[in-house]
């Protein structure tokens, strides 16, 4: 078996796409996945699975109907399941996002033109 590394530059520089996860590994049903975010997202909410999100680089902010949390490179927030969020970045920030396969970046609700398609690998 050949046993390699994952590195995160290496991966962000395969894709420009912003608010499209790629998926880089996967642990039992949970993917890591890779994502580059500018600018504003859409509301949104998972009912059945929580969602996290680690800076690897830059700083977003997530808001929530009731306020927001603010985080910046090495900093991490889980958003419950559940609970309506909207993900924003004033500059280009690198996140990894861990969560269930088969979660839709857009939430359980609609589909939009910010609708990912789903299983990436890069």
């Amino acid at each position: 078996m050949a046993y390699k590394s994952i590195n995160f530059n290496d991966k962000f520089n395969q894709f420009n796409e912003l608010w499209s996860p790629k998926v880089v590994s996967e642990m039992n049903d949970y993917q890591f996945k890779l994502v580059k975010i500018k600018g504003d997202f859409q509301w949104h909410c998972h009912k059945h699975t929580d969602e996290s999100f680690i800076v690897l680089d830059g700083q977003i902010e997530i808001e929530f109907r009731d306020g927001k949390v603010s985080l910046s490179k090495g900093e991490m927030y889980v958003v419950p399941k559940g609970v309506e969020h909207k993900p924003y970045a004033n500059k280009l920030a690198k996140i990894l996002i861990v969560e269930p396969k088969n979660v839709v970046n857009t939430g359980d609700s609609r589909k939009s033109e910010l609708t990912a398609d789903n299983d990436v690998w890069i």
